[in-house]
């Protein structure tokens, strides 16, 4: 299913989950707007046609988020004139995502039917918890603190005796004669 609706002056070709930039909106994130100029619907090779716009049809979206698009250069130049003027432009865009498409009050949000399903998924099963807790007591320590103890008792009159040198004996020189 997809539709063709006007937003902001311009015809989108939409299509549910789909992303687009529009021209900035004056709304903030998270926003779920209704654009109810539509002006084409197509639904299983059924074309609905607006004569300019479909009654009661309405494309639902949210704005995701203001984003500022490419660098443009404009360059203006006249030969043999020494005429010379280089500018820049941004255009500022919404990229609105499309949630659904439909006659007013019988969209269906995907947003919450993905919501129930992560509420089933992020319910833990009981049997599952008893199995974590019986695993983590069967785990025993690899290495007791007692242990760590000795080792640095071991390692200690080692170093002692490295500290422990005798002096070195002078060297004489011999001189040539």
């Amino acid at each position: 299913m997809y539709a063709i609706v006007e937003i902001a002056g311009q015809q989108f070709k939409v299509e549910e989950g789909k992303k687009i930039f529009v021209h900035r909106l004056e709304t903030e994130k998270d926003t779920i707007l209704e654009f109810d100029r539509v002006l084409l619907v197509e639904d299983n090779d059924k074309i609905l046609i607006g004569e300019p716009t479909i009654e009661n049809f309405i494309v639902e979206g949210k704005v995701l988020d203001h984003v500022r698009g490419d660098k443009v250069i404009v360059f203006k130049k006249k030969k043999k004139k020494g005429y010379r003027v280089k500018n820049g432009h941004r255009q500022n865009f919404s990229e609105v995502e499309i949630i659904g498409i439909g006659e007013k009050g019988t969209i269906v949000r995907k947003e919450s039917i993905k919501k129930e399903k992560v509420k089933k998924a992020a319910e833990p099963e009981v049997a599952e918890v008893v199995e974590v807790a019986e695993v983590a007591e069967t785990r025993t320590r690899v290495r007791k603190p007692a242990a760590k103890a000795a080792v640095k008792k071991e390692t200690a009159p080692k170093a002692e005796k490295t500290a422990e040198k005798k002096p070195a004996a002078k060297k004489v020189s011999k001189k040539k004669e």
